[in-house]
Parts: C-alpha cells; structure tokens; sequence
C-alpha cells in the first residue's frame, strides 16, 4: 500500500508527477535525461551528493528501507527537497555530469595550492519562475524504485533497457562501474541475495571472487532488467514508460513524441535527435551492436550464459544466431 501523498513545494513550485529515469549502468538513460533537462518547464538534475547517499543506501542494503517503512519514503523526499532547490548556493553543489546534461561547461578547477570553494555561488540552470516539472537520472535508481513510489506516489518512471552486451562492454571501460566489485565494495558477506551486484543464489556466492568482470559486469545487468520486468508487472501502465535505447537510435523523432506523450509535456520533437548516432559513441557509451568488435569471444560466451534468458526474452540474437 502507497504512503499518505506529501506535498513538497520547491521554490514555490508543488511537485507534481516527478520523473525519475531507471535503468542499467551504460543503459542509455544519459541522452533522455538530456533530453528532458532542455526541455522547457523541466528542472532535472543527476549525481546530487545527498541523492546518492540514500539511493546507494537503498540499493546495497535493501533490508534499510524495508526496516524503515514509510521513514524511508521521508527520508528520499527530504533528499529531493534538497537536490531540486534552485539557488546559486545549491546549485554549487551539482556536479560536472548535471551541467553538462544542461550544455554548460564545466566547472573552472581550483587555482594552483587552493582548494575550490564549495560555498561558493553558481549560476542556476534553469530559471525558478518557469518550473513546472522535476525530474531526476542519478545512477542505478531502479533499486530505490519502491521508495520513490512511496514517496512520490504520482511518481512517473522512465526506464530504459539496452542490449546487455552493449552494457557490459560500455562498464568493462568504466572505471566507477568496476569500482563497485573491489573486495572492500562488495558486500555479499553481508547481503545476499544481493540484488544491486545481482547475486542471487550460492552458486554465484560461490563463485564471485573468482568471476572475470565480464561475468559480473552481466549479473548486475541481469539483476537490473530482472527488476525492470517486475516493475512492468506492479506499476499501472501510466506510471511506467519504457524505451529501448536501440529504438532512440533507430526512431528518435518517434520515441520522443511517445515520451511526450507519456509525460504530457511539449518536448521538443528534435529532443532526441543527434543525441544517439547509431554505430557512434554517446558520451560514454558507443552504438549498437559494438560489443561484437568490444567484446572478446569468451567474454560474449560469459554474458550470454549468465544473461541469456534475458537477453533471449527481450529479443536480443544471441552471438551465433
């Protein structure tokens, strides 16, 4: 059963219908976030310190919000109340990935010997008088996707789902997403099953610290689009879109007039355009199908044991097909 609806006003703005953009590491959630922080109404931010915290709280160690019960819910909301105030001091704290989703540069390092001045003033992105939206894309907000619903309950949920092997090419790069199975980051001692690194049974305990990356890189990608399946089955249709990152590529114009459509909001109908290049890179993340140049053969024959069902159930061609 949903929480009590909570009001929360940001600089004199009620929230409405918050829009939080899920998915998998590498999944392709960037360029839609872009694409809805440039649009006119929307303030959407991402990577906020105080959003991670809790996010990645809820994510590693689930029983914490489970524990806490509608006090979790409080605790998000607070959370957000923080991340989406409007002000040149708050806006000090975004980081580099949140501006450059807003086409800003980035922030000027310190000067030589002196460090940067945290308190110091920054000019907003987005105008407070205009807003009308909020929205956030921070990392691996699929694992708080409960929480968001108790706290938001007129939540609406984008996700996005990729080509797993796509996604584990684009992590096996990524120094961050590697940085979660260090030996003093995984914390399958204490949490198993353990949904965030997508452990799920003691065969997989078992064999964890042996396991090459690639194969860990497909349980957490696994584990992601297992949790985005259970989604579609428990929230209503009108509070969950789902794209597909090779459909933006493919029909950009018409993904966002679906995601228009679905968010009752004029994006703009170019709002996806040149943003995914198909066989291009998108910030961090290249085109579709490059795990077959990325990707060595035993690596393809790890993720497709490990993710095959998936893979197969979303209709993504096995290697030898």
């Amino acid at each position: 059963m949903r929480s009590t609806p909570h009001i929360l006003v940001i600089n004199g703005t009620k929230v409405r219908r918050p829009v939080f953009i899920l998915g998998a590491p590498h999944s392709g959630a960037v360029p839609l976030a872009r694409a809805v922080k440039r649009s006119p109404g929307f303030h959407l931010t991402t990577s906020r310190p105080g959003v991670l915290r809790v996010t990645y709280a809820f994510a590693r160690q689930p029983s914490i919000a489970t524990e806490r019960g509608k006090g979790a819910a409080r605790v998000i909301r607070d959370a957000y109340a923080e991340a989406w105030l409007v002000s040149g001091r708050a806006c000090a704290q975004c980081p580099d990935d949140c501006r450059e989703l807003a086409g800003l540069p980035p922030r000027p390092p310190a000067a030589a010997g002196r460090p940067a001045d945290q308190g110091a003033r920054q000019e907003p992105c987005v105008e407070p008088q205009g807003l009308a939206r909020f929205a956030d894309a921070s990392p691996d907000l699929i694992y708080s996707a409960d929480v968001l619903l108790d706290a938001f309950p007129d939540a609406q949920l984008v996700q996005v789902i990729r080509d797993g092997r796509d996604v584990v090419a684009d992590m096996l790069d990524d120094e961050r997403c590697l940085a979660w199975f260090k030996p003093g980051l995984a914390n399958l001692d204490t949490v198993f099953p353990n949904p965030f690194l997508g452990v799920e049974d003691h065969t997989e305990r078992n064999r964890w610290p042996r396991a090459a990356a690639a194969v860990k890189c497909a349980l957490r990608w696994r584990g992601s689009v297992r949790l985005s399946a259970r989604l579609r089955r428990q929230v209503p249709e009108d509070q969950l879109f789902t794209v597909r990152y090779e459909e933006m590529v493919a029909r950009p114009r018409r993904v966002t007039a679906e995601l228009a459509e679905y968010l009752d909001a004029p994006l703009p109908k170019t709002a996806l355009s040149g943003l995914v290049r198909a066989g291009a890179p998108d910030a961090a993340d290249h085109g579709v199908g490059s795990w077959r140049d990325r990707l060595t053969p035993r690596q393809v024959a790890q993720v497709e044991k490990v993710a095959g069902t998936e893979l197969r159930r979303l209709g993504y061609r096995p290697a030898d097909a």
